[in-house]
């Protein structure tokens, strides 16, 4: 699986130079997918025909001297949950299954402008609900370090598509760590900016107050290259923020001294498996090494985040499905004839799959008269608490780091049988969601496990989480993490 892998910046700053092509650069990635997707089933579709087109008119643009954009000619791979004009697009869902936007959300659009080529959409748990992309109604997507562990979720589609080296960037949405933890368990950078940082318009809506979108990579360079193309204000999205977009790329300077580093180490101890915290406590030292300084911390209701993500994303996705009927576009149920809501109910019954149905189910409950104080708006104070709780460290650390994920990737089938389980793979990332914050996973660590035969290498993710709006740091600390330390070059093998 292993192949020699070039970023985004390196491969348009090749083609801008004119030291290849971006149409070579496209039919190779286009030819790595065909080999690894049979095996991997990262994508939902590939697009061959219309980014060859794109890349040709890139060529003839820089044939011509014209202005060339930061991406030009670098592949992207897409998460099925973003709309693309004219090209079909799922959420992994079989009620979306011929759905075609007439619109593209303003990240695809500025990442065309910028030159990007988009060569497919990938695969991902059905709306981006789940931690394993085992929820997809194509199946589940399988992770390129070892073909029997899942990638994470939600966005594994786009994040074994980045580490099997079919694309040099990815784009996922994140609502309580679906870019951060498929990227831990894949061994790639993945970046969810502060919320609002980002327009999210265009994108399939789960939990609208928690939805960001973001990149994944090969690099941090080449994340911090990504969001300064895709943060800023959007009149299409009321909740995208105004504020200055700074450059992120400048940040990178190679170290973190001066920088103050909160962790939280009562909250990750508890029940994390050992390889992860020894991964971690290196991972500590080689922080210290780069100049940082460490400094313990409390985050006391951390430890209630699980509980409160699953009240408001389940509430604000049973709103947010709600749409989907069969009435106006989508899937509609053929046994329509017994009236109008037998149609509803047998569209939507066949058209989502278990986990959606669980979750909407959980959500209009919780929203229910006579429950809505005593679960929703208990939920919401607590998130307030939570938000309390990084306001109090931040006045004295720049950055909070801890483990992306408590365990290393876990086997396909291991926690399908037993939600509780799989919804506290998340343990670590939906805080982040929940207060609105930036965070970054980078690699920070490889585990040999056994099996039979062999051995199987899985890396180990950590994750940076920054004060709002303050990407900036964040991407300096795991650049200067990444060059000191030897993870974000390994790959499958």
């Amino acid at each position: 699986m292993s192949a020699p892998v070039a970023g985004a910046r390196a491969i348009a700053g090749d083609i801008a130079a004119g030291r290849t092509s971006a149409v070579d650069v496209c039919r190779a990635a286009l030819d790595r997918i065909a080999r690894v997707n049979p095996s991997l089933n990262a994508f939902n579709l590939v697009t061959a025909e219309r980014a060859l087109v794109r890349a040709a008119d890139i060529d003839r643009r820089r044939a011509a001297n014209a202005p060339l954009g930061p991406l030009a000619g670098v592949p992207l791979a897409v998460k099925d949950n973003l709309c693309v004009r004219g090209m079909r697009t799922t959420a992994s869902s079989r009620i979306l299954d011929t759905f075609v936007p007439p619109y593209d959300a303003t990240v695809i659009a500025k990442l065309e402008q910028a030159g990007a080529v988009i060569v497919g959409k990938t695969n991902c748990d059905e709306f981006a609900m789940g931690s394993s992309n085992e929820n997809s109604a194509y199946g589940p997507v399988r992770n390129p370090w070892a073909a029997d562990r899942t990638p994470g979720g939600s966005s594994g589609g786009s994040a074994a598509a980045v580490a099997a080296a079919c694309v040099p960037l990815a784009l996922g949405s994140d609502t309580g760590g679906s870019i951060r933890q498929p990227a831990a368990f894949c061994g790639v950078t993945g970046l969810k900016p502060t919320y609002g940082r980002v327009s999210r318009y265009g994108l399939l809506a789960f939990a609208s107050s928690l939805d960001q979108i973001g990149p994944i990579t090969r690099n941090v360079e080449d994340a911090a290259l990504a969001l300064q193309v895709l943060a800023g204000p959007d009149p299409m999205d009321s909740t995208a923020a105004q504020e200055a977009v700074p450059d992120f790329t400048k940040a990178l300077d190679g170290h973190a001294r001066g920088v103050r580093i909160g962790v939280p180490r009562a909250f990750v101890s508890d029940g994390v498996d050992g390889s992860v915290l020894a991964s971690f406590d290196a991972a500590l030292d080689a922080l210290r090494a780069a100049g940082a300084t460490l400094v313990d911390i409390d985050l006391p209701h951390a430890k209630y985040a699980i509980p409160v993500y699953y009240l408001v994303c389940t509430a604000e996705a049973s709103s947010n499905l709600a749409r989907y009927d069969g009435v106006k576009y989508g899937y509609r149920s053929p046994d329509a004839s017994k009236g109008l809501k037998a149609m509803y109910s047998r569209t939507r019954d066949e058209g989502f799959g278990a986990e959606v149905k669980r979750r909407i189910m959980l959500g209009t409950y919780v929203l229910s008269a006579g429950y809505y104080d005593a679960f929703y708006l208990k939920a919401q104070q607590v998130r307030t608490l939570l938000r309390q709780d990084y306001d109090r460290a931040f006045e004295s650390v720049d950055v909070v780091v801890m483990p992306t994920s408590p365990t290393p990737p876990f086997r396909l089938g291991e926690k399908t049988d037993d939600p509780l389980q799989m919804y506290l793979a998340d343990i670590f990332t939906v805080s982040v969601n929940l207060v609105g914050l930036p965070g970054i996973s980078v690699p920070c660590g490889i585990v040999e496990q056994p099996r039979p035969g062999g051995v199987d290498r899985l890396p180990i993710g950590m994750q940076f989480v920054g004060r709002m709006f303050d990407e900036a740091t964040i991407l300096r600390v795991a650049d200067a993490f990444e060059r000191t330390t030897e993870w974000s070059r390994q790959e499958p093998c």
